[in-house]
């Protein structure tokens, strides 16, 4: 099914600076066509609490968390705090932020080394650095702290124990306007390059029934009391010994929420505007939420699918797969441009089975119907992963990229 826009409004040129990250020009086009919400997607403006507190000085709509809820969540530290006192598990860390590197150094004694450095108000892998000995700590604070400055603004940073090759599980959640907090289950997010998500599935195969009913409900009691509103993910890491940690929470829709919309049978962003809109959880979902099947996403990315540069361009054909049980999320056509200037995520695949097998055979299938011409894209990297024993067995990390590309380029020799 194709869905096209009513109106378009230019908002700039293609800068990011000039246009999508112009906040007195989004909010011009809005004034324009006289709406009354906006809802940001999932980048850019999507967690700027500054940008939600003007949509409500302008009398707009912001269909997502109210400016202080995600200015709480949005500074790592505290975010960590919150959750710590609602007796969310959380890794061994500072209490805050970390303004020196002898701080760096006596907070790495007390939690161990290896240890991670992140931006307060980080996301997507920048300000990052992982730190194995005392020696190196120094350098990769000064690199953490001066990519945190650049990319957000603020160079502030805080430590977490770093644990060596974990999955990264999220839980997807749901807050009215009136107190109330639904989990819809959790994903798996730990096929990953550079901290980029590649493959979601969900459910996870390491979560069990009990482990999810628990922690979703001390998410519910932890979310209710902060007073979050509308969609949000909050992020963990699993251990060797299948124990989760809280990292961060995303206060906003996320690019693979459709593998949760496809096993709960809930429209994620028609919630968001029924939230936004004033009704309750109770109107919105179903009175028991249970996960059908299993569900799988692949993020076809325009890059070279070896060499991982982004690939703009052209596009001279473009055929998706169709058929029961399979999705594609996209913007693009045939004869349409892929500009240089943003994220290189062209389309969203996802395949929906009876349980994980049968996911993996729709999935591989409709990756193998996948046409694009013009430019690179990762289908065939999909393609080669998809082979891979260790994901087909689900015995597999956030290390797993890593070693299959390693795998890959000795392979060729």
């Amino acid at each position: 099914m194709s869905v096209f826009a009513d109106e378009a409004i230019c908002i700039g040129p293609p800068r990011l600076a000039d246009s999508y990250l112009n906040v007195p020009a989004v909010i011009s086009a809005a004034e324009i066509a006289d709406v009354d919400g906006i809802h940001p997607g999932y980048g850019l403006l999507s967690e700027n609490a500054n940008f939600a507190e003007v949509c409500r000085a302008s009398n707009i709509k912001f269909i997502g968390p109210p400016p202080e809820v995600t200015r709480l969540m949005g500074e790592k530290e505290k975010a960590r705090q919150a959750m710590k006192k609602a007796k969310v598990p959380i890794l061994p860390g500072s209490d805050g932020v970390i303004p020196t590197v002898e701080e760096a150094q006596e907070w790495a004694k007390k939690v161990g080394f290896p240890v991670i450095l992140k931006a307060k108000a980080g996301g997507g892998g920048r300000g990052m650095r992982i730190v194995r000995t005392a020696d190196e700590l120094p350098n990769l604070f000064h690199a953490a702290n001066t990519e945190a400055a650049n990319a957000f603004g603020n160079g502030d940073l805080y430590m977490e124990k770093f644990i060596e090759d974990p999955r990264h599980i999220e839980f997807q959640m749901l807050a009215d306007e009136h107190g109330s907090v639904a989990s819809l289950f959790e994903r798996e997010c730990s096929i990953q390059r550079r901290h980029q998500k590649l493959i979601e599935e969900a459910p996870s195969l390491q979560v069990t029934a009990k482990m999810r009913d628990e922690l979703g409900r001390t998410l519910c009691r932890c979310l209710a009391e902060i007073g979050y509103q509308n969609a949000g993910t909050v992020e963990f890491l699993m251990d060797a010994n299948r124990q989760l940690h809280f990292i961060e929470m995303n206060t906003r829709i996320q690019v693979e929420h459709p593998v949760t919309e496809a096993i709960t049978g809930v429209d994620m962003v028609k919630a968001q505007l029924r939230i936004a809109s004033g009704d309750k959880l109770s109107e919105i979902l179903p009175a028991k939420i249970e996960i059908r099947g299993h569900a799988i996403e692949c993020r076809i990315n325009a890059e070279h699918p070896q060499k991982f540069t982004p690939s703009a361009g052209k596009i001279t054909a473009f055929n998706v797969p169709g058929g029961n049980g399979v999705r594609v999320d996209t913007a693009q056509y045939a004869e349409g441009v892929i500009p240089p200037y943003y994220d290189s995520l062209i389309a969203k695949l996802i395949v929906h089975g009876c349980d994980r097998a049968e996911a993996i055979a729709k999935m591989e299938r409709a990756l193998s119907q996948f046409v694009v011409r013009g430019v690179e894209t990762s289908v065939t990297l999909h393609q080669e992963i998809f082979q891979d024993s260790g994901f087909r067995d689900g015995k597999f990390d956030t290390g797993f990229m890593e070693r299959f590309l390693a795998a890959r380029v000795e392979a060729a020799k």
